[in-house]
């Protein structure tokens, strides 16, 4: 049997009452949500053809305009702008059968300085969905898919989504939060980012406190490439140095602040990944853990943000975690008390919540 096939003899569950009205509610909407799954794909689309930021400027067009303007074929482009006006995102004028961007959606579309710069969300989540069936073998097996097994959507999209969040708010809102961390990176403090992917928020620290020194670790060696290159990009390369290593054997001792973001529920092993944070931190450092959005019950979390994470936890985090030793996935949406758990097995003492927005929990963790 392959992945997605059905079993040849469907178990047929017991008869129970239906109420015609809310059945129909129900199909009516899963017609929504199949639109919704597609328009992921078409957002996607839209950002690599170049078609919103060609409708940046709010004028009005037509298919054969935005198709000669993006050097694309019409029919596409003709399709693709119904599809953006059923869903609300183009405005539609019948009278002049033209398609207009408003400008919330051109932000958040076309504007890579905007907070709410999206493009990068629906990337991760399409390049998620497309691994779907080798998840579904695993979820048989209870075997695990590492992120390096994923196809590049996933990690450009993840990066994209999460640097967002970090230019918006890292240098003067979360490590501002942190007790006495922003006047040691002024002065020259050593730092460690724990799986930090293709380094954004390393750079981003970098850039920020220009006499401190920064080592950014992850253990899939693709991310470690891009992250030294966009070093180099950044002129920050001498004081930054970027390795493939696991969270429970990056390089290095006696650092006054370490940082993992949006990573350790994604680990298999985080309490032996705090543990080496704990080795490695001086007497006075901090270990800033910035994680997904969650509360610490599974109805704390029944809600947008809340959704989307814990599809992305299925399809993405939890096999990552289980793919590697120990396995504990812990779920994108562990909450604090979870983590608090983690830090103190692992030997910290001090534990405390500082700062958050609607997609992030900034927590700071002290021995």
């Amino acid at each position: 049997m392959t992945t997605t096939e059905l079993p040849t003899t469907p178990v047929q569950p017991a008869p129970r009452p239906v109420d015609p009205e809310k059945l129909m509610a129900f199909v009516f909407r899963t017609v929504e949500e199949v639109g919704a799954s597609l328009n992921t794909a078409l957002v996607v689309m839209g950002d690599a053809l170049g078609y919103y930021r060609a409708m940046a400027d709010g004028a009005a067009t037509t298919p054969s305009e935005l198709a000669e303007r993006t050097g694309t074929d019409e029919h596409y482009a003709r399709e693709w702008l119904a599809a953006q006006a059923a869903g609300s995102y183009v405005d539609y004028d019948p009278a002049t059968r033209t398609y207009t961007l408003p400008a919330e959606q051109a932000a958040a579309l076309t504007d890579e300085t905007s907070p709410a710069y999206l493009p990068g969300f629906f990337q991760i989540a399409h390049g998620t969905v497309r691994d779907a069936a080798a998840v579904i073998g695993a979820a048989r097996t209870g075997d695990g898919i590492g992120w390096h097994a994923h196809n590049g959507d996933v990690h450009i999209g993840c990066e994209r989504f999460f640097r967002t969040m970090y230019n918006a708010h890292l240098i003067d809102e979360w490590l501002p939060a942190l007790e006495g961390v922003v006047e040691k990176l002024e002065r020259g403090a050593t730092v460690a980012d724990v799986g930090c992917g293709h380094g954004a928020s390393t750079i981003l620290m970098a850039r920020s406190f220009p006499r401190s020194t920064f080592v950014g670790s992850d253990y899939h060696a693709g991310s470690i490439e891009v992250a030294r290159r966009r070093a180099e990009e950044a002129g920050v390369a001498d004081r930054v140095r970027f390795e493939v290593a696991p969270a429970t054997e990056f390089t290095g001792s006696g650092y006054d602040l370490v940082t993992t973001f949006d990573a350790l529920h994604d680990m298999g092993d985080p309490v032996g990944a705090a543990r080496h944070v704990r080795r490695t931190l001086a007497d006075d450092g901090t270990w800033m853990i910035v994680e997904p959005m969650a509360g610490d019950r599974v109805e704390d979390n029944l809600n947008p943000v809340g959704r989307a994470y814990y599809g992305f936890s299925t399809l993405l985090c939890t096999p990552a975690s289980l793919s590697q030793d120990v396995g504990l996935a812990l779920g994108t949406q562990a909450g604090p008390a979870r983590i608090r758990d983690v830090a103190t097995t692992a030997g910290f003492s001090r534990f405390q919540p500082v700062a958050g927005t609607p997609f992030n929990n900034v927590l700071e963790v002290r021995p």
